[in-house]
């Protein structure tokens, strides 16, 4: 949005659940009737004490049901859920592996004290979401890890595998007074069907208990949200997944590069552990943690494989597979993807001429641990319907700089495969970058995968549907998404109501479609209405009133009402100024917008 021009603003939002109870009494009896009316009252006992346990068999089934949930879809060593404690291997939670020493098992070095620890286990002695940010195999992990043993060892330990079943793992966690919520790369569970800001608030919400949830985040990562969140005109589902950062109490950032005092700490222990040794010989040009992790020589060896005749079809594999990660594909990679892609990547950098590998052996080379424990792809399991193996990519590598933007290929490959929480961050990515074909053909993927999972009326169906019509409305296809925004409207009026949050976002999106397509006295109508209600529901001082009065502002301008537009623009700059401070984007909007109007009455 650019100055000296009349804006209107969009806005969206989310949702709530509640849930009701009944009680029973009873009454006092003649003593003429008692015999028979304890008669009757043990049959009623009888009665009750069957419902009563059918109720708590009923509950207690539901009970089983859902820690069966969550077992299958949380870390559970031994088939139960663990303690923190019990935990001892790092690597089982996303450490980076390094070498064995000679003659030993141990997978990781021994722990360095990093400069953030005592305020990071500040943090975790209570109630609350704290994120650990940094660059990849910066040591973000580690560090948490090890707070998180050091703090919370008597602590329940729910670790989810992925975004399926969160409602249950979420329930589990709700259940537990004391537990740690383990979230490492925090984007992996965001989005569609993922952890929510609402289902965090919700973990976190009360007295008597202490539940952490403890994530980590790439500093890339972290950017991708926060920019998503500020600028993409629709991803109302991507906002939704990006909120959960709004919940974070504590934010720690961990440095790649080794203070003075770290390097210190590190040099006492490295006659112990000649790992961290060879780190600091090197920790002029890499972080002592990035060096352990062998990013450095994962990264040299996937650029040396595309020689010829050594592994170039392995080389064109780990390249698609990062691609698919700069592309926004979040969620393990299907192995049926990577393996279309590879001879696309391949053809590219010379096809037969580099003499590559089979399928077979490149796919060895690229899963093959090295010394260090780490290979640049691993696998993770099969895939949702059981179809695939899918696969992970060393994040080392995705964090590399490449100028050259994802082909288009591999994104609309990406999409093929997509569920929807990585269609809408497939389609982010690509908006970001000028596709806007691609952005939406993304949304459509979220919208038709909802679709046909949760039904037409379902709310994130409704909320997909949203993200595609203000796309469609953005790239100027507006009788189209007119009709998107009118069908979502009377869906979300059905199932939340006139007056609730996501259904004046949809009523508000519609009025602006309607000014755009100079349609005026219909938007006047729809902003006078949106305007009235927020004013009643949130006060005349919410920012979302202040945007729907800015808005009402501009139509009467272009209706040629400038009295009343100046009118309710000061208003507007008045409001604004006192609530955002003067020099706030929406503040200049509005300051621009009565500048404009106050032009046209002095030269008329």
């Amino acid at each position: 949005m650019t100055r000296r021009r009349t804006v209107v603003l969009l806005a969206l939002a989310g949702l709530c659940s509640v849930v009701a109870a009944t009680v029973l009494g009873a009454v006092g009896i003649p003593a003429l009737w008692l015999k028979l009316a304890a008669a009757a009252a043990a049959a009623i006992a009888t009665f009750a004490g069957g419902v009563a346990q059918l109720r708590l068999s009923t509950a207690m089934d539901q009970r089983r049901q859902e820690r069966a949930i969550l077992t299958r879809r949380v870390f559970t060593p031994g088939g139960k859920l663990p303690l923190v404690r019990d935990i001892t291997d790092p690597v089982s939670l996303g450490v980076h592996a390094t070498a064995p020493l000679p003659g030993e098992t141990g997978r990781v070095p021994l722990y360095v004290d990093r400069d953030v620890d005592p305020a990071l286990r500040r943090a975790l002695a209570s109630s609350g979401m704290v994120l650990v940010a940094g660059d990849a195999a910066a040591g973000k992990t580690r560090t948490a890890y090890e707070a998180m043993t050091a703090v919370l060892p008597g602590h329940a330990l729910i670790a989810p595998r992925g975004t399926g079943d969160v409602a249950a793992v979420m329930a589990g966690a709700r259940a537990e007074r004391n537990c740690v919520l383990w979230l490492d790369s925090l984007q992996r569970y965001l989005g569609v069907g993922g952890v929510t800001s609402k289902s965090i608030a919700e973990l976190l919400a009360g007295d008597g208990h202490h539940r952490v949830v403890l994530a980590t985040l790439r500093a890339a990562e972290e950017s991708r949200l926060i920019a998503a969140a500020e600028g993409l005109p629709g991803g109302q589902l991507m906002r939704e997944g990006q909120a959960a950062l709004d919940q974070v109490d504590h934010r720690i950032v961990v440095d790649r590069l080794f203070s003075e005092p770290e390097r210190a700490r590190a040099t006492a222990l490295a006659a112990q552990d000649p790992r961290l040794a060879d780190a600091l010989g090197h920790a002029d040009q890499y972080g002592v943690a990035e060096y352990l992790s062998s990013g450095p020589r994962l990264r040299i060896e996937s650029e040396n494989a595309w020689e010829r005749g050594t592994h170039p079809r392995g080389a064109a594999l780990v390249t698609a597979a990062v691609d698919c990660r700069r592309a926004g594909f979040a969620a393990p990679l299907p192995q049926q993807l990577l393996d279309e892609l590879q001879q696309q990547y391949l053809d590219r950098r010379g096809g037969t001429r580099l003499r590559p590998e089979s399928l077979a052996l490149a796919w060895k080379w690229a899963t093959t641990l090295r010394d260090s424990g780490d290979s640049p792809l691993w696998p993770t399991g099969r895939g949702g319907s059981d179809e695939f193996d899918v696969f992970d990519v060393f994040d080392y590598l995705v964090d590399v700089p490449v100028r050259e933007p994802v082909p288009e290929q591999t994104v609309r490959a990406a999409l093929g495969f997509a569920g929807p929480a990585d269609a809408v961050a497939i389609a982010a990515t690509a908006w970001y970058q000028d596709r806007r074909d691609t952005a939406v053909a993304g949304f459509r993927r979220a919208y038709t995968e909802l679709l046909r999972a949760d039904g037409p009326d379902a709310l994130t169906t409704l909320a997909s549907r949203s993200d595609l019509a203000v796309t469609m409305h953005a790239m100027g296809r507006l009788p189209d998404a007119e009709a998107e925004y009118r069908a979502i409207l009377d869906g979300r009026t059905a199932a939340l109501g006139t007056s609730h949050p996501d259904t004046l976002v949809s009523r508000n999106n519609l009025a602006v479609v309607l000014h755009s397509e100079r349609k005026l006295n219909e938007a006047e109508a729809e902003y006078r209405a949106i305007l009235d209600i927020r004013t009643t529901t949130l006060g005349p001082e919410h920012p979302s009133t202040l945007l729907s009065r800015n808005n009402l502002g501009v139509v009467l301008k272009d209706l040629g009402r400038l009295a009343e537009a100046r009118a309710e623009l000061e208003e507007a700059v008045r409001l604004r100024t006192r609530v955002l401070g003067k020099d706030h984007p929406h503040t200049i909007i509005s300051r621009d917008n009565l500048d404009a109007v106050r032009r046209k009455l002095s030269s008329g």
